[in-house]
């Protein structure tokens, strides 16, 4: 099977049969109340999840998922930045300009005619039997999480005044048989803004919740603003990687389309002015979820409330989750990150950029390394130029690491070695105080230091581990033989 061909999760699952060491399926009985996120944090999580866990591990999915005898669990699947690459087509290294050409060459999703395999199974919210509880597997990644999570869910809502529609993934746990809470942050993401437009004119937000997708929706899903505006509908990113648009299905209880070839969608409204539910109000843990820079979140008290009206599925479906911390996470984000500064950086300074890594140790949202090449005297200082577009492009961006064109941006450890060499402290480290980053981060707050003015409020700082060009000729790496790769191809 080609990369080409995948368009849904399930083509994708199919895929990744095919490449050796990188999907684990199990019938081992497992209990979607923590365990399942326990056993794949072993196995494959990665990113910031406590250690010890398995960086670049397969993905997972459970046949034998305890209370819901007809579904599986897939996890991990872009847990790995190879097998992303791989269901791409590309190179791991080539990601983010992949993805930045396809956020340039848009292909806009298209409506068809139902009904959608995501539309076999039809539970409607006045039926006597429903309840999500049971009929939506969806995990808790620890024994102190609010609730049962939805992690991977493509929300999809259309703005009140503008028609136009977008797509982003927010974080929704299930408070009762009918009901989600969903978390928008204020002022950063899109959905957010149609659901305080729609308060303002005293109506209902429809939506639809589209879970178990092709992971080029889940990837361009996570696109922030510059490169993606209000009223960017991302799913276009998604159309432009796979080379043909994707295919959206009228809903069947709310003015709303949902992802036609998804494995369960959720059809509800985001009611007016409900931003103060309570997260944990049935569990009182005091926490979330695990959030992606490696700690528990704290509960909300100003989530939304998602009246859900309908449960659509396939036959037997296969409900896709993440785990807050993982290298799935970073992915999910980083690899935007990667192409939205690539595309301000091209633009601003053409040909001195050669690649951009979001690291995992930052959930691919806090730290990025920019390989950087100086070609000519007058280049010297504009390496520093691009750590202030990047910050620039990605606000919540907290440091910058500048590295020359020799060194492997996607090895730490010779990220690092550039480090030891090629940078001092006292002349190298440029400090930005008082700026916006992101408030999940837990040092970013007033109690940790009473200089800090507000909870998100950081010091941006830039690694300048490049060396001088008047000094290039004295930091060239040792070279040696290249052996005939023929004669000693049983070691190589």
């Amino acid at each position: 099977m080609r990369a080409e061909e995948i368009d849904s999760l399930r083509s994708a699952l199919a895929f990744l049969k095919e490449q050796p060491g990188q999907l684990i399926e199990t019938d081992i009985p497992v209990d979607p109340e923590a365990e399942l996120s326990g056993v794949y944090k072993i196995v494959g999580a990665g990113g910031t999840v406590a250690r010890p866990t398995h960086t670049n591990g397969p993905a997972m999915v459970f046949h034998n998922v305890i209370g819901f005898p007809d579904t599986d669990i897939a996890i991990g699947l872009m847990a790995s930045r190879a097998r992303v690459a791989a269901m791409f087509g590309c190179k791991k290294e080539e990601l983010g300009r992949r993805i930045r050409d396809c956020a340039n060459n848009p292909v806009q999703p298209v409506v068809i005619s139902g009904p959608a395999p995501v539309q076999e199974v039809v539970h409607r919210a006045e039926d006597p039997d429903f309840d999500l509880f049971k009929l939506l597997p969806a995990p808790k990644n620890t024994p102190v999480d609010a609730g049962p999570y939805v992690t991977l869910g493509m929300c999809y809502a259309t703005h009140p005044d503008t028609g136009l529609s977008d797509v982003t993934i927010h974080r929704m746990c299930i408070q009762s048989k009918d009901t989600l809470s969903i978390f928008l942050q204020p002022g950063s993401r899109h959905i957010g803004a149609m659901a305080e437009r729609a308060t303002e004119l005293g109506k209902p937000l429809p939506i639809s919740v589209s879970i178990g997708v092709d992971p080029a929706v889940s990837v361009t899903s996570c696109f922030e603003p510059p490169t993606t505006p209000l009223g960017f509908n991302e799913l276009s990113i998604a159309g432009a990687l796979r080379g043909k648009p994707v295919e959206l299905i009228p809903c069947l209880t709310v003015k709303e389309n949902a992802i036609a070839n998804a494995e369960y969608v959720i059809e509800g409204e985001i009611l007016p002015g409900s931003n103060h539910v309570v997260e944990d109000q049935n569990s009182h843990t005091g926490y979330a979820m695990p959030e992606f820079p490696g700690y528990n979140g704290k509960a909300s008290h100003v989530c939304w409330l998602l009246k859900v009206k309908a449960l659509t599925h396939r036959k037997h479906p296969i409900l896709q989750t993440c785990i807050g911390p993982s290298e799935e996470h970073v992915n999910m984000a980083g690899l935007p990150t990667e192409a939205s500064i690539l595309n301000m950086l091209d633009r601003a300074m053409p040909g001195k950029v050669v690649n951009v890594y979001c690291h995992r140790s930052g959930g691919g949202k806090y730290m990025a390394i920019i390989q950087f090449r100086k070609t000519v005297p007058t280049d010297e200082g504009k390496q520093r130029q691009a750590a202030l577009i990047a910050f620039a492009a990605f606000t919540e961006l907290k440091h910058v690491i500048l590295v020359d064109e020799d060194v492997d941006i996607f090895d730490t450890d010779d990220v690092l070695w550039a480090m030891n060499t090629r940078f001092q402290g006292d002349r190298d480290i440029i400090t930005i105080p008082g700026v916006r980053c992101h408030p999940l981060d837990p040092s970013s707050n007033p109690v940790y230091d009473p200089s800090i003015a507000d909870v998100g409020i950081s010091c941006k700082t830039i690694f300048d581990c490049t060396v001088p060009f008047a000094m290039k000729e004295r930091f060239h790496r040792a070279a040696f033989q290249e052996p005939d790769r023929d004669k000693w191809k049983v070691f190589l």
